[in-house]
């Protein structure tokens, strides 16, 4: 089974349901019917342009130019989790934990997905590009999350905190409850994805190798294999991102340090 083409008028139908979004929201008064408009075209010349980008790199086949299009990942996946903190950490800080930690945890689980699957070349653009930027994805999550609801509780906790420290407790002690509560928060999507899979819905990347035409019991294992990556990704990335945060919005004498962050 050859796997179905989706032309420009296929595009369009598809379209005419966000434009009837639009119209509800300005019947209904939501004031989101630009946005709604807005999202759409930029999701169409954005996947369009990724597209034209990707076919051109997947025919060099080179690692340069592959190198080049994670870096760019990295860098939008970097500016989105800045982007999304009420409160961050002031200064280099604010962009560099997330920036190392996601990097980090996206080329660490990606290699162990590499592993599995044995592309030949090891870099094969094919099945780097989309691996590590599902991973990448995950991670942002993970990251952007946990440092979000870390950094908003310790402003909301800061009394109960300099109480804990002043009575002797050290950091890691003070800012336990808080960092577990991130972790948690950074987990859940990942854990609803897992939960829901194959019961509720069908997963993205098993839903595209069935309609490519592969055996759905093989696009199921497939897709098992990228949902523990995404976990493990999202895991990593939530743990890297607050055991840092919690060094700090401290210091070494076990000091609250509310004046490293930031207000957005």
């Amino acid at each position: 089974m050859n796997p179905p083409l989706v032309g420009y008028w296929d595009l369009a139908i598809g379209a005419c349901l966000v434009v009837l979004n639009a119209v509800l929201s300005l019947l209904l008064n939501l004031r989101i019917a630009r946005d709604l408009l807005v999202a759409g075209v930029r999701v169409v010349v954005q996947l369009l342009l990724v597209g034209l980008v990707l076919r051109a790199v997947f025919d060099l086949s080179s690692l340069l130019p592959v190198a080049a299009v994670l870096l760019a990942m990295l860098a939008a996946a970097t500016y989105e989790i800045v982007s999304r903190q009420q409160r961050r950490l002031a200064g280099a800080w604010g962009i560099g934990i997330g920036a190392g930690i996601t990097t980090l945890a996206t080329v660490f689980v990606t290699a162990f997905g590499l592993a599995a699957l044995r592309p030949d070349p090891w870099f094969a653009p094919q099945v780097l590009i989309p691996l590590a930027g599902i991973v990448l994805g995950s991670v942002m999550n993970g990251v952007s999350i946990s440092l979000n609801a870390f950094n908003t509780a310790i402003v909301r906790e800061r009394a109960a905190i300099e109480a804990q420290l002043a009575l002797g407790a050290s950091r890691g002690r003070a800012f336990r409850s808080m960092q577990r509560s991130a972790l948690r928060s950074g987990l859940i999507p990942i854990v609803n994805q897992m939960s829901a899979a194959g019961i509720i819905t069908l997963p993205g990347m098993m839903t595209g190798q069935i309609l490519a035409g592969m055996d759905p019991f093989e696009a199921a294992k497939y897709q098992i294999l990228v949902l523990f990556l995404l976990a493990g990704g999202a895991g990593l990335g939530a743990l890297g991102a607050t055991w840092l945060a919690v060094r700090r919005v401290s210091d070494e004498r076990d000091r609250l340090r509310l004046d490293r962050l930031r207000k957005e």
